[in-house]
C-alpha cells in the first residue's frame, strides 16, 4: 500500500477580516482568506507578480482566537491539509479546494499596535487544533489545543541560518 501525505504550509496576508459561524452543536468554524504573493522574471526580463488566493477553514477555539486578534492585511502562517468540498447547485456539480488549518501562527504586529513588543519581530500567537476526519461535518475529533507551556519556544529571527 502506498503512503499518503496531505500537508500544506502557507504564508500570506489576510484579504478580509476572519468570519466565525457556529454549528448547531456550538462548535466554532472560522473562514480566512489568504493572498500569497509571488514574483518571477519573465523571458523578456521584466519582473512579473502573481497573487494566489486560498480559502482556509479553522475550527474550535482557534477560530475564535483568529476572529478576536486578526484583521484584514495581517500576515499569517498556516499549517494544514487540503480538503475538497463538493456540492450540487442549480443541477450542476460544484467543488472547491481549500485548506483545513491545523495551526495558524500570527506574524508581524497587530494593526495599530504600538504598545511594547519586540519591535517588529514575530509576535502574536501560535495556535493549534486537532485534525479531524475528512468529512466537513461537526463530528470532527476536537483534541484540545496544547497549552503554550507544552510547546517549545519559537526560534528568533537570529536563530534562522538563512
Amino acid at each position: 500500500m502506498a503512503a499518503s501525505l496531505n500537508k500544506v504550509l502557507l504564508m500570506g496576508n489576510l484579504t478580509r477580516d476572519p468570519e466565525v459561524k457556529y454549528t448547531p452543536k456550538g462548535n466554532a468554524v472560522g473562514d480566512l482568506s489568504l493572498a500569497i504573493n509571488d514574483s518571477y522574471k519573465a523571458q523578456d526580463g521584466t519582473i512579473k507578480e502573481t497573487v494566489t488566493y486560498v480559502d482556509v477553514e479553522v475550527w474550535g477555539r482557534q477560530a475564535e482566537t483568529c476572529k478576536q486578534y486578526l484583521t484584514k492585511g495581517r500576515p499569517v502562517f498556516v499549517e494544514g491539509q487540503l480538503r475538497l468540498d463538493q456540492w450540487e447547485q442549480d443541477g450542476q456539480k460544484r467543488s472547491k479546494l481549500k485548506v483545513r488549518a491545523d495551526r495558524v501562527q500570527f506574524l508581524g504586529s497587530p494593526a495599530g499596535g504600538g504598545s511594547g513588543g519586540s519591535g517588529g519581530g514575530r509576535s502574536g500567537g501560535n495556535y493549534s487544533s486537532g485534525s479531524g476526519s475528512s468529512s466537513g461535518s461537526e463530528e470532527r475529533s476536537s483534541r484540545p489545543a496544547p497549552m503554550a507551556e507544552d510547546r517549545p519556544p519559537l526560534p528568533s529571527d537570529d536563530d534562522i541560518p538563512f
